[in-house]
């Protein structure tokens, strides 16, 4: 689903009622319906604050232009800033109690995002369709690759959770209608692809190159269902060895970062239209981060089929799955757990939490629009919608830093050509079956997602 982050939780979580403050995906969903329950309430009361502080840089050609708007606009950017550092540091707290270093690094890293925001509308990034996530992920990348990352920094690189953050406000935009109406398209569709990754990167892991079982279902595991957190999760599941654990983490990263600059140039070459292409980056992309940054550069109804189909689609399979490794690995793979049964509360242990916040957002807003008129409705999406939304484009920027930032390509390149080559083949029957599924068999569907 994304990339690790500095947090110092149990990746195997245990289901109590503890884990309500205690996990990382709980707080996202906690902070983004918190957000989406301010911006009504300040609507219904007639206060203009969540359209004051979420700002955006206008295009422009002479950098003054950027300078004197910022100068402008300072109240409102430290706003922001004490906004969402409020609501962050309640998080970091009790997910890792570093608060002081976190405040720290968060006030470099958005200090930096402003920045991105604002080199991002400059017009030579928009001519040659360098959006504002695929630039925050460049500006990280070349700061973590040429210097060393202070510590104090490290702790405000909380890229998991600041997406799972973004697809929780990414639900207030989404009427819940339709993404009753896409799930189970997306659903058949990210089975069809899960299925046909999975059985190869492990058929080519163990008949082929005679990697471990258990290794090569974290492999494809990765490379199949959500990324970073299905290796974390199925690792655990089949007892598979911590380094190998870390080697389907790394070919993860490196992949995804190779696919958000690969997607967008092949979905621009060959024309294929915003609805479809986002819905080939939600079958092709390995992670929730990377794959925003891809859909974001073409457009916002690719932002919104690629999320159907990674997190109504994808990212749901990830508790299914584990259950199903682990009656594998204890039946067939292990004698010595024999009799020991696997539990199917794991599926709801496993189940990402955020998604749900994802549709909660979505039944809020959906509720508030059906039950308004006309010119009501036109005040929802301009003091509530749009405001979330532009806060959700905040989230993405710090997102895409805090990949580049904690991602070291000498290091991500180090991990043998046996397991490259296993996943590099589930890649190569990813990318074309998500292509065939997304624009050619279901193109005329996905085009119909607005």
């Amino acid at each position: 689903m994304g990339y690790t982050s500095t947090a110092k939780k149990s990746t195997a979580p245990s289901g109590g009622w503890s884990d309500l403050w205690k996990q990382e995906d709980y707080w996202a969903m906690w902070l983004g319906l918190t957000i989406v329950l301010l911006a009504i309430v300040f609507w219904s009361i007639g206060n203009n604050f969540m359209n004051w502080i979420v700002l955006k840089v206008p295009n422009y050609s002479d950098y003054r232009t950027a300078i004197n708007y910022i100068s402008s606009h300072k109240n409102a950017l430290l706003a922001l800033f004490l906004f969402l550092l409020s609501l962050f540091s309640i998080a970091i707290k009790i997910l890792t109690g570093e608060v002081k270093r976190f405040v720290v690094g968060f006030t470099f890293l958005f200090l930096l995002s402003v920045l991105v925001s604002a080199w991002g509308s400059w017009d030579v990034m928009k001519r040659y369709n360098i959006e504002t996530p695929l630039l925050a992920l460049v500006v990280g990348l070349v700061i973590s690759n040429f210097l060393k990352i202070p510590y104090w920094l490290s702790a405000a690189l909380q890229t998991q959770f600041y997406v799972k953050l973004g697809i929780v406000l990414m639900g207030a935009s989404l009427p819940f209608t339709l993404i009753i109406q896409a799930g189970s398209t997306a659903f058949a569709q990210a089975t069809i692809i899960a299925l046909a990754t999975f059985l190869t990167i492990y058929w080519t892991g163990t008949r082929v190159l005679a990697l471990d079982k258990r290794f090569a279902a974290t492999l494809a595991a990765g490379g199949s269902i959500c990324g970073v957190s299905a290796s974390i999760a199925i690792g655990g599941t089949v007892k598979a060895e911590k380094q190998h654990v870390s080697i389907a983490i790394s070919l993860v990263i490196l992949y995804s970062i190779l696919m958000i600059f690969i997607l967008p140039l092949a979905i621009k070459g060959l024309h294929i239209l915003p609805g479809p292409a986002g819905a080939w980056i939600g079958t092709a992309e390995f992670a929730d981060a990377p794959g925003m940054a891809a859909a974001a550069a073409i457009n916002e109804q690719a932002i919104k089929t690629f999320t159907l189909m990674k997190v109504v689609g994808r990212d749901m399979f990830i508790g299914i799955w584990c259950f199903m490794m682990a009656l594998t690995s204890i039946t067939r793979w292990d004698k010595r757990y024999a009799n020991t049964k696997p539990n199917a509360l794991d599926i709801w242990i496993r189940f990402p939490k955020f998604v749900l916040g994802f549709m909660v957002a979505s039944i809020i807003i959906t509720i508030l629009a059906a039950s308004a008129n006309v010119v009501t409705s036109k005040a929802i999406d301009n003091n509530i919608i749009n405001p979330i939304i532009e806060l959700r484009n905040w989230t993405f920027i710090l997102t895409f830093l805090s990949i580049g930032l904690s991602s070291r390509l000498k290091e991500l390149a180090s991990v043998g050509w046996k397991p490259f080559a296993a996943f590099s083949a589930g890649v190569l029957v990813n990318i074309p079956l998500g292509y065939l599924l997304s624009v050619v068999i279901m193109g005329n569907y996905w085009i119909t997602i607005k």
